[in-house]
């Protein structure tokens, strides 16, 4: 015999404290809910306008060298640790938790070119005009002893950039070739050279340690691997790339920084042509970096901005600048992906937030829920009129929004009389050039 019995337990509908929200039971059934949609398509509407106003992305301005920031190099251990060379020959190392430098050298005659820290965050290299490659301790010297260098290798040339290996005691510079060196030597273990004047900057990949990547001063690019005696591969576009950055997660792929506004995600495999042309800026882009997650980069540019892009997008999604910052030199993204530091022309570090909106500080679990359901309903409803308008919309200065109207205007000009040539001419005569193709001129091997 079945006797059926009313079970309920209070944990189901009773409160823990007289502050919680009633726990109200509801039924999921969609015939219930007529109005679902639109009550969501509301809200998506309502978080979206919220999101832009809450967009407050600027959090501090680091301020204390006397010369433009030239480069900066992020430590490999620590996530408060930002190091940065000025164009006076200064090295500083900052505390980003507080907002103040802790360390000061004056280590190089002239510009700091490049600076990187060692994979276990003991030591940093950096490079200058001086000619010379020295390496410091991380930890600041004692009481009454003086700043020197671990170790100072002088050079022939004038050192233009410089990249430490993942795992080994190995690092790359570049200048008028590419030399590998070994910290325990003083002159370089292997050098490449491939018929050009100079190396603008070199980077190793993160995945496969043994491979590394320079931009020259020929307008290419060229991929090296350290057990190779020669270089792989070089591509040669219509104007010079400044600088480059691999993907942390996708070992193949890496975007570079081109003079001719434009940025270019290549795949090291298939160097025909990029995989794909991301078009923003106004002006010159000179220097590039991954977020550790490998989904975004950012970029820094003479324009007097830094951009966010989507690594499969061909357009940005954020756009940073204040009236103060002049030409961005260089930009680097947190290990941490949630912050972006620029170093410009007029002496300052600036910290940004990488997600504009992004409410720092500790969450409650209401507020972290509140935050994972507009999420979802701006990704929900992205692609309506109202919401993709509010959502791309982005506040420009009066001379780039000019300037930005007048490029497009060019462009359609090239763009109509391409159409008006092809159609006066012989049908075949004058190919349709996709965007990818029209700026890689010759791939080498």
């Amino acid at each position: 015999m079945k006797v059926k019995v009313i079970s309920r337990n209070p944990d189901d509908y009773v409160r823990e404290t007289k502050y919680d929200i009633q726990r109200v039971p509801r039924n999921y059934d969609p015939t219930l809910h007529p109005f679902e949609v639109c009550r969501e398509y509301t809200r998506a509407l309502n978080a979206t306008k919220l999101d832009r106003v809450f967009a407050k992305p600027f959090l501090a301005s680091l301020d204390g060298h006397r010369d433009g920031v030239n480069c900066m190099a992020k430590h490999a251990t620590s996530l408060s640790t930002l190091l940065s060379g000025s164009c006076d020959g200064e090295v500083k190392v900052w505390n980003l938790t507080k907002h103040e430098c802790v360390r000061t050298l004056q280590a190089h005659e002239g510009f700091v070119r490049g600076m990187v820290v060692r994979f276990c965050g003991t030591s940093f290299f950096t490079v200058g005009d001086d000619k010379t490659i020295k390496q410091w301790k991380m930890e600041a010297p004692g009481y009454g002893e003086e700043e020197e260098p671990i170790n100072t290798i002088l050079g022939k040339t004038v050192f233009t950039g410089l990249d430490h290996h993942r795992e080994e005691g190995l690092f790359a510079t570049c200048g008028q070739q590419v030399d590998i060196w070994d910290e325990q030597r003083s002159s370089p273990i292997r050098s490449f050279t491939w018929g050009v004047d100079s190396f603008s900057s070199v980077h190793f990949n993160p995945v496969e340690t043994e491979l590394l990547a320079s931009c020259a001063s020929d307008r290419s690019i060229v991929l090296y691997d350290m057990r190779e005696s020669t270089p792989l591969k070089k591509v040669i576009m219509t104007m010079r790339s400044n600088t480059l950055c691999w993907n942390p997660m996708e070992a193949y792929y890496f975007t570079a920084s081109n003079e001719d506004y434009n940025l270019y995600t290549y795949d090291m495999r298939y160097l025909e042509k990029p995989i794909m042309v991301h078009m923003d800026h106004v002006s010159a882009v000179l220097d590039v970096d991954y977020s550790p997650t490998g989904k975004e980069f950012v970029s820094a540019s003479f324009d007097k901005t830094i951009r966010i892009f989507p690594k499969d997008s061909d357009r940005s999604r954020e756009v940073y600048h204040t009236k103060r910052m002049q030409h961005v030199i260089c930009v680097k993204w947190s290990a941490d992906s949630k912050y972006v530091l620029s170093g410009s022309d007029e002496m300052n570090i600036r910290l940004w937030k990488a997600n504009a909106s992004e409410k720092l500080g500790v969450l409650s679990l209401r507020e972290k829920q509140a935050i994972n359901y507009n999420q979802k309903l701006r990704e929900k409803f992205q692609y309506h009129p109202q919401v993709r308008r509010i959502t791309k919309h982005r506040h420009l200065p009066k001379a780039l929004h000019h300037q930005r109207k007048e490029l497009q205007v060019m462009k359609e000009a090239r763009r109509r009389k391409e159409r008006n040539v092809r159609k006066h001419s012989k049908p075949g005569s004058v190919p349709v050039v996709s965007e990818k193709e029209k700026h890689i001129v010759a791939v080498l091997e």
